[in-house]
């Protein structure tokens, strides 16, 4: 019995032990794995270099059209046909309304008429009717008065001889005297009816002009009875309806053009911008601009600067400029805001980095390095200039350094990394 007893007791111990053991060699087994290193993770990385690159600067811009038409009545009257829609585009003399008209049609008939007329007393008083009478009276006062006096020739002879009476020869006398007299009134008449006639053809004639013009103007207003578009673009709502009274005194215009092609932007620089920009003009004849429309994206036509206002807006300390865009397929309106970009300077031996691998916390803006030994270094950089997907490093980075661009969240400072250039 005790030997049972101790037999039991030895097992017991021994299974104790047993466990002990099993669980020693466990615990060497986890302490084991977890000293094993983890696995070195592999990191993404660009090497920067200097470069020369343009710098732009964007401007808060808004589109205008600076030659817009307000199209309105020439001449009155009630609108029977409107001729175009609303948001489309029209070409320059292209019909936009018709008036009524046949009170114009009816006022350019009845001025044909009377220039008709005036041609017809010019006609007349050309053919010189009443001069013509005149010259031949004249003519018939002249042969009276040769006669008379070839009657005092023959007579004054033969009275001498007293071959004829005394009596013939006073009487051939006084005919002679009378057919003078005559000739002169004739005379007379004639230069009277020549400056008479004279005085009708100028007369008619500018009559013949008067109508003429009265003419060509009821002309002009019958063709301004149909209203046309001064000018090519895109035109607006009607203000005046068909059966609408048109009146060429009234303030509201029947509606408006507008020019889309091109279209013109406005934007304002500093006062130190606005000279730093007149320099550049001297070395450059003219400097590009790009639009970026209210959508992010960039406008794919270039513009140019035309102009400049001619005075600084005193509240503001700005100058504002004014450039054209070409508008081919019409799609920028007139009142939209974006951005104009423009190139402000050449910037040489310039850093740059890609934005994805600049962190910022707390406004200090850094990038993870890595070195030649792999291991990851933090620096902070100070930024400038946004190019395309890529900052402007000012401070912080020099050419040749590796920037991890992929794998920033399993890249801890102080830890080493596989570097695998893009």
């Amino acid at each position: 019995m005790i030997f049972a007893a101790t037999y039991s007791r030895v097992f017991t111990l021994a299974l104790i032990a047993a466990s002990l053991v099993a669980t020693g060699c466990n615990a060497g087994a986890s302490v084991s794995n977890a000293a094993a290193p983890p696995p070195v993770p592999e990191v993404s990385v660009t090497t920067v270099h200097s470069e020369d690159t343009p710098i732009y600067s964007d401007y808060t811009a808004q589109t205008f059209a600076r030659d817009m038409v307000e199209v309105r009545g020439r001449v009155d009257g009630y609108i029977e046909k409107r001729l175009f829609e609303t948001g489309t585009d029209v070409k320059a003399g292209q019909p936009l309304y018709t008036l009524d008209l046949r009170p114009y049609e009816a006022d350019v008939q009845k001025v044909r008429g009377e220039l008709s007329q005036s041609e017809a007393d010019k006609e007349f008083a050309a053919n010189q009717v009443g001069l013509l009478q005149a010259e031949a009276d004249l003519a018939q006062a002249q042969a009276n008065l040769v006669k008379a006096q070839q009657d005092v020739a023959r007579l004054q002879p033969l009275v001498k001889q007293e071959a004829a009476a005394q009596q013939d020869l006073d009487n051939a006398l006084a005919a002679l005297q009378a057919n003078q007299a005559s000739v002169r009134a004739k005379q007379a008449s004639v230069e009277q009816a020549r400056l008479s006639t004279k005085a009708q053809i100028e007369t008619t004639a500018a009559h013949v002009e008067s109508q003429k013009a009265s003419l060509r103007s009821s002309e002009l207003n019958l063709e301004y009875a149909t209203i046309r578009a001064p000018i090519s673009g895109r035109i607006g709502d009607s203000m005046v309806q068909v059966g609408g009274l048109v009146t060429r005194s009234s303030a509201q215009p029947l509606t408006t053009i507008v020019p889309l092609d091109v279209i013109w932007v406005r934007f304002k620089l500093s006062e130190n911008e606005y000279f730093d920009y007149e320099r550049r003009t001297k070395k450059e004849q003219s400097i590009p601009l790009q639009l970026v429309l209210a959508d992010g994206q960039p406008y794919p036509h270039e513009g140019r600067i035309q102009n400049t206002v001619n005075q600084v807006d005193a509240k503001t300390g700005t100058i504002e400029l004014q450039a054209t865009f070409p508008n081919p397929e019409r799609i920028v309106l007139p009142g939209q805001f974006g951005r104009v970009r423009m190139r402000t300077e050449n910037r040489k031996n310039a850093i740059l980095v890609p934005q994805k691998a600049v962190q910022e916390v707390q406004g200090l803006q850094s990038v993870l390095t890595v070195s030649a030994d792999g291991k990851v270094l933090v620096r902070t950089i100070v930024t400038g200039e946004r190019i395309g997907e890529r900052w402007v490093v000012l401070q912080g980075l020099s050419a040749g350094e590796r920037v991890i661009v992929e794998g920033i969240q399993k890249a801890m400072p102080g830890s080493v990394v596989t570097p695998r250039e893009e």
